[in-house]
């Protein structure tokens, strides 16, 4: 099984009745343990050869990654709606807010890799469609790591959503199927009412996700 329909696979299993937090939280835990990224062991094609294939946490500061890494037991322990969460969610929420911090802030950082500004590079996500043409091809788009994100979920932090510019109109069979893409990527605060990205790409090419 592949990583990206593993996560697909964890998100509707397992994750149902938790609250939209903790739900953003523990996919972004099992995405980066799996892999990082479906990108690894990829080789791109003669065509692709210009564009270096990279995993999101390339695109996510070091030391915010390993606060993701390692979340706080406040964060997965409570189930939404449980007895415990009823009764001890002001006390949590406290502690949480003194201790947290700094997880709170790595949710929603917009922190980039510096270095990756100005490169062309080939990166798998899923599609979050912002506009469309006449035709309804989509002329931009968020990308995200995991499916769900923006629309089931909380987003992901924008350091890990590229904007996705494509004027001449993109056409795929279904947003819930990955897709890889290849583009030059700029680091630059872009802000929607779905969500905040970190980084935009003008789209030069896109495939059908394969592994």
């Amino acid at each position: 099984m592949s990583i990206i329909s593993a996560l697909n696979s964890f998100f509707y299993k397992r994750l149902s009745g938790f609250s939209p937090v903790v739900v953003a939280a523990v996919l972004l835990a099992l995405f980066y343990t799996t892999g990082a990224s479906a990108a690894e062991g990829q080789t791109p094609s003669n065509k692709e050869a210009s564009f270096r294939t990279v995993n999101w946490v390339e695109l996510m500061p070091k030391d915010d990654l390993e606060v993701l890494l390692n979340p706080p037991q406040s964060v997965t322990d409570i189930e939404d709606g449980s007895f415990e969460d009823q009764i001890s969610n002001q006390m949590q929420n406290s502690l949480a807010a003194a201790n947290d911090d700094r997880y709170q802030q790595a949710l929603v950082s917009t922190r980039v890799v510096a270095e990756m500004d100005g490169k062309a590079i080939r990166l798998p996500g899923f599609v979050v469609p912002l506009e469309h043409n006449d035709d309804q091809a989509i002329t931009q788009f968020f990308l995200v790591p995991f499916f769900g994100a923006c629309i089931h979920v909380p987003p992901p932090p924008p350091n890990q959503i590229v904007l996705v510019n494509y004027p001449r109109g993109m056409k795929i069979n279904s947003i819930y199927e990955p897709i890889w893409v290849s583009g030059v990527v700029k680091t630059s605060i872009q802000q929607n009412d779905l969500a905040t990205a970190a980084y935009v790409m003008e789209l030069a090419q896109f495939e059908a996700y394969t592994e």
